[in-house]
């Protein structure tokens, strides 16, 4: 019995769905909400966690719905094809809605970059306090006493350049190079000196976001609520059907082959999201602020993707061929309880009752486990967009570029990590897995987590090795769920993952908002360790949903084997 690849990539279009949708998302909305609203780190997290308090409801009810859905189309298309319609229709609003404000920010932002690099004697801010260059950087070389993100005083001092004489001549002098040269670009042009960017340029970034937030977002506070109930809407209309999607996979294939066929599933989503990688860092690189552009075409891409699902997938004849299948080799995709010991004994009713609450507790704590390392991963995929841009003074279309080698990296990683369950079993994949995020983080920590010549290098390396160690988790850690549910609760069990996964996302961007703004930008990935590291002492104590031996045709079979 092998796996059938072209099926298990049909069957994962609706995946792709998802992941073209939420790749998009998770990148492009924390900078919308930092371009227009200006909102700090906590905020931005608090919002970005919203839409997982819904899904924490509605991912188990739809998922449990579509177990008890009967049509000639299947349980779960009709969901699928509803539910990405709906949205569709709904998500071109989401920027829309901010578009006015955004473009009130671009110029208020522009305002204050023009009078620090002495374009324009003064700016005004809304208490009346007017600053020329000079007091625009002192003011902010002052509040870095008290505010780490406007100047980080502890980086310049490990660099020298622990007094304002040092700094202002930086500062003041933006386009001039530390030995005194004009900074040009490759054509010639002039442009930021590497100190500027290095040790300045973020300082006043969050600067200007604050006077957003403070001139525009608190004087309008309908355009973020208008904003927020269209984003809702989306978000509740991508919830119906998530479960359902994923559920579908289980749904047609044999339990022992569930690692692998995740794998083929997550290679599917890698497609949905390289699509969104390709749509916004194009349009990003292009145009910094075109973000309807961006939900238009990511939008466009859903419906070619559902399309494309309703022409290769027929869920109800799938289903037929993976009963079959089961019968052939005698498989259950129900759990079933033991009869007996090892010893061959009938068990009794009280080792049958230890038999389940053991299955229980390994049940529960691979959900936790799996909250804990969606806490750490999270809190990444929903700043790092941020990160990129003001930490490490990349271009967003650069941060873009990044993220897109990652997602490659996965795509090339899927086929050999599913089948590296069926060697060592997915308990020990998980925790391999894990160990690679956590050191990759750390390193970043250490290593990249300032501006400098080579940060980009060096984040780009360690972030594509933890990556790759989520990847191993994220193969296995659904299919361990699976395992332990019956034909007829998969959706269920699939919409308990989901709890698992979004009540995490709920909470860890605004527990990470904090972090950033209390300690700087750079503990996010100290944060992130933390979390997973919870995740891996967790997993230690898992004795069930590991994978089993693909069982043999017949006895003839069996014994050829052991030969």
């Amino acid at each position: 019995m092998k796996l059938d690849y072209k099926k298990t990539l049909k069957v994962g279009t609706a995946f792709a769905i998802v992941m073209v949708f939420w790749s998009a998302y998770d990148y492009v909305v924390p900078l919308l909400l930092e371009n227009a609203f200006g909102l700090s780190n906590m905020w931005r997290g608090l919002i970005m966690g919203l839409d997982n308090f819904l899904s924490l409801f509605m991912l188990p009810l739809f998922g449990k719905l579509s177990d008890k859905t009967v049509t000639k189309f299947g349980k779960r298309t009709p969901f699928i094809v509803l539910g990405t319609l709906i949205t569709v229709v709904l998500m071109v609003f989401v920027p829309v809605s901010a578009n006015k404000q955004l473009k009130e920010a671009s110029v208020l932002r522009a305002e204050i970059v023009a009078v620090a690099e002495g374009r324009q004697d003064i700016y005004l801010e809304k208490d009346g306090t007017a600053y020329d260059a000079e007091g625009l950087y002192r003011m902010l070389f002052n509040k870095g006493y008290e505010n780490a993100d406007y100047c980080d005083h502890d980086y310049l001092d490990r660099n020298g350049l622990d007094t304002w004489e040092d700094y202002s001549r930086i500062a003041l002098n933006p386009y001039t190079n530390a030995d005194g040269t004009p900074s040009v670009d490759k054509n010639g042009q002039p442009t930021y000196s590497a100190q500027y960017k290095n040790f300045v340029k973020s300082g006043l970034n969050t600067y200007a976001s604050a006077q957003v937030n403070e001139k525009l977002t608190m004087e309008q506070p309908a355009t973020l609520v208008i904003y927020m109930v269209i984003l809702f809407l989306v978000l509740m209309s991508m919830a119906t059907f998530r479960s359902p999607a994923v559920a579908l996979m289980p749904d047609v294939t044999p339990k022992p082959l569930r690692s692998p066929a995740n794998a083929m599933i997550n290679l599917a989503g890698g497609v949905g999201g390289a699509l969104a990688f390709i749509i916004y860092t194009v349009v990003l690189l292009i145009n910094p602020t075109g973000y309807i552009m961006i939900f238009a075409l990511v939008a466009a891409s859903m419906l070619g993707l559902l399309a494309a699902f309703l022409l290769l997938v027929k869920e109800t004849k799938l289903v037929a061929e993976c009963k079959a299948l089961c019968d052939e080799y005698g498989i259950s995709n129900d759990e079933e309880e033991p009869k007996a010991s090892t010893d061959g004994a009938v068990l009794s009713k009280a080792e049958t009752a230890k038999h389940k609450k053991a299955k229980l507790v390994s049940f529960f704590l691979i959900l936790s486990s799996i909250f804990m390392w969606f806490m750490g991963y999270n809190a990444i995929s929903s700043n790092l967009s941020i990160y990129i841009t003001k930490t490490l003074n990349l271009s967003a279309g650069l941060g873009g570029i990044i993220s897109g080698v990652s997602m490659a990296i996965s795509a090339i990683a899927f086929i050999p990590v599913g089948y590296l369950a069926v060697k060592i079993g997915r308990r020990k994949s998980i925790i391999l897995g894990f160990a690679l995020a956590v050191v990759a983080f750390a390193l970043i920590f250490f290593f990249a987590a300032n501006p400098g010549a080579a940060v980009m290098y060096l984040f780009t390396i360690f972030y594509l090795v933890a990556g790759f160690g989520l990847i191993i988790a994220n193969v296995n850690t659904f299919p361990m769920v699976v395992e332990l549910s019956s034909t007829d609760t998969v959706g269920k069990y699939t919409g308990l993952y989901y709890t698992a996964t979004m009540s995490a996302q709920a909470i860890t961007p605004f527990i990470a908002g904090i972090v950033m703004d209390k300690l700087g930008n750079k503990f996010l990935f100290l944060y992130s360790s933390l979390c997973v590291i919870i995740a891996i002492a967790l997993m230690f104590f898992v004795r069930h949903g590991d994978s089993k031996a693909i069982p043999p045709k017949s006895k003839l079979e069996l014994l050829g084997g052991e030969d």
